[in-house]
């Protein structure tokens, strides 16, 4: 087990409230665990978004293509500073201003590792110069490329295979933002359908 398999994450309900915590490892191991995470996308000023290629030792989905940043806060640690420390270590970036812009619950199986997310996600985006600063750590990113969102949900659809399976649900939420309210997942919602990968299955 990596130290990061060690860290401890908050379980939670299926409205978010905390209740107790576990290891990254024991939470992600089947059935898995429902646990509070985020999901990181930089935004360039012309609305394409920074993705990230997961690096090929990742335990869950590596070299799939999936958003900026992604990690779970300690129990007890604030969103921003826990997403700001893991774009610090996963892609060398300074601290940025962040804004919750949905929720997303969702449940995922990687055919390839057998080890599962089940994951209670806040997406935050930060607004960030095209040319913003970034020293990726190779032992997280394979590789890093910006696209623009809408055309991203296509390419999803397309080629699931190549991407994370909670990287739609976490472009809706962006996409989402300035809809009606109720557009976005509720704060109980268990499981969005569309991020389901069972072993065998896409």
């Amino acid at each position: 087990m990596t130290a990061r398999e060690s860290h401890l994450v908050e379980l939670v309900d299926d409205a978010g409230r905390p209740l107790g915590q576990a290891t990254v490892s024991a939470a992600h191991q089947p059935p898995g665990r429902l646990h509070r995470a985020f999901s990181v996308l930089l935004v360039a000023p012309d609305g394409r978004v920074l993705l990230q290629r997961r690096a090929a030792v990742k335990t869950r989905f590596p070299l799939r293509w999936a958003n900026s940043c992604c990690g779970h806060p300690a129990p007890g640690e604030s969103l921003a500073d826990a997403a700001n420390r893991r774009l610090g270590e996963e892609l060398g970036a300074a601290p940025v201003a962040l804004t919750e812009v949905g929720v997303y619950a969702y449940y995922a199986e990687d055919p390839a590792t057998g080890r599962v997310e089940f994951e209670y996600d806040h997406v935050l985006r930060a607004d960030v110069p095209a040319d913003v600063p970034v020293r990726p750590d190779p032992d997280e990113v394979a590789e890093l490329r910006w696209a623009d969102p809408a055309r991203l949900m296509t390419e999803i659809d397309t080629d699931p295979r190549s991407y994370a399976p909670w990287l739609g649900g976490v472009v809706s939420r962006l996409l989402r933002v300035g809809e009606p309210a109720g557009s976005t997942t509720p704060a109980g919602a268990r499981v969005d359908d569309d991020a389901s990968e069972r072993p065998g299955g896409r």
